[in-house]
């Protein structure tokens, strides 16, 4: 018997043409920071709307940890965090000596519950940082309004959400600070980056000189020292990479809508699994993540893992719940005070979901998980 191919849970695409045109920028000597940067940094721009600007960076963990140092975040302070998300949302508000809030989640939409960060409001707090979980917009009215009220600065961790929009309007294109992320599995890809978008000119000639040392340049052109910033400027060779895969972002977008709604299909009604909330068109769908109940059925999450990749069905997990994690746990959070993020952390498992899979494919990895779970 034939056998079939390996499914991963993600990979990435990267064509001909950005290859080609990678190997050109490799031959112009021009490797750090130049030209493509500018490219892709004004084609961001021009693809969120909205009179941003964009800068571009190595990752979305540094955008993150940079926009919340340009808002203002330092020791002594709060920042409002859902307990679900990868652990990078935490860990730089801890680098930056400041204290993260976490709050729990909607059990569907994986998504920060805004009843419960009202309440977690404090005086020391500075800023709210909601994560747009695979790709489904938060609630940003709420988020706003809440910032609003209480003079909040907001760091959207939009890392899931390039493409992504919220009332019609694209994620980055309105709001306060917002990071996108390029890492090889996400929507797109520059192979490593991120970019942050904002309306806010002072912002934007922060996020430069935390990008690259703390250095500003005086009228004449010498080199002054602001601060101790950090080195995290994009190079030319991602930037191309980058540049490509923008250009077939919204044809990206449009296959994983389609994949999803196949989820759907196969497995509405399967009461073996909790199905992510659909969302709206707005939705980019970066993951698909189901719940299964593998303390019920006796057996764990690794095993699955093992056993579906034997079936050839690659499995991810996104992700653990922040607070259950040792380090957080030294730092006195409880799991059991985040239930539906413990809940989510325990049971979560994500389903292959990546333009070039076929609709055949989602018909196996649903057969496949329905036979794995009889």
């Amino acid at each position: 018997m034939i056998a079939k191919p390996y499914i991963p849970f993600t990979r990435p695409h990267i064509d001909e043409d950005t290859i080609a045109a990678v190997a050109v920028v490799l031959r112009s000597g021009q490797l750090s920071s130049g030209p493509k940067v500018l490219e892709f940094e004004a084609d961001l721009a021009a693809y969120i709307g909205g009179e941003v600007h964009v800068r571009a960076l190595t990752s979305a963990t540094e955008g993150l940890e940079i926009a919340l140092a340009v808002a203002g975040v330092g020791p002594g302070d709060e920042v409002i965090v859902p307990a679900m998300s990868f652990v990078a949302s935490a860990n730089v508000i801890v680098r930056l000596g400041a204290t993260p809030v976490f709050v729990d989640i909607d059990l569907h939409t994986r998504n920060i519950d805004m009843n419960l960060a009202a309440a977690a409001v404090t005086p020391k707090t500075r800023a709210i940082m909601p994560v747009h979980f695979s790709g489904l917009p938060a609630d940003l009215d709420a988020v706003y309004a809440l910032a609003r009220r209480h003079g909040l600065r907001v760091v959207e961790d939009a890392a899931h959400a390039i493409g992504s929009r919220y009332k019609g309007k694209p994620i980055g294109s309105f709001g306060d600070l917002v990071v996108f992320s390029f890492h090889p599995n996400k929507n797109m890809t520059s192979v490593e980056g991120g970019a942050i978008a904002t309306a806010d000119p002072a912002a934007v000639d922060l996020i430069e000189q935390h990008r690259f040392h703390g250095i500003k340049r005086t009228p004449d052109g010498e080199m002054e020292l602001l601060f101790p910033g950090s080195k995290s400027n994009l190079s030319d060779v991602a930037a191309q990479v980058g540049i490509g895969q923008l250009r077939r972002l919204d044809g990206f977008n449009a296959r994983r809508r389609e994949l999803a709604a196949r989820y759907f299909e196969a497995l509405e009604g399967y009461d073996a699994v909790v199905l992510p909330a659909r969302g709206d068109a707005g939705h980019s769908w970066h993951m698909f993540t189901v719940l299964i109940p593998f303390a019920e059925r006796n057996r764990t999450r690794p095993a699955f893992q093992r056993s579906m990749a034997a079936r050839g069905i690659g499995i991810g997990v996104h992700y653990p719940s922040i607070p259950g994690l040792a380090y957080y746990r030294s730092r006195g959070y409880r799991t059991e005070d985040y239930p539906i993020a413990a809940r989510v952390g325990r049971e979560t498992v994500t389903l292959p979901l990546f333009p070039a899979m076929s609709n055949e494919d989602v018909v196996r990895v649903c057969q496949e998980l329905r036979a794995e779970l009889r």
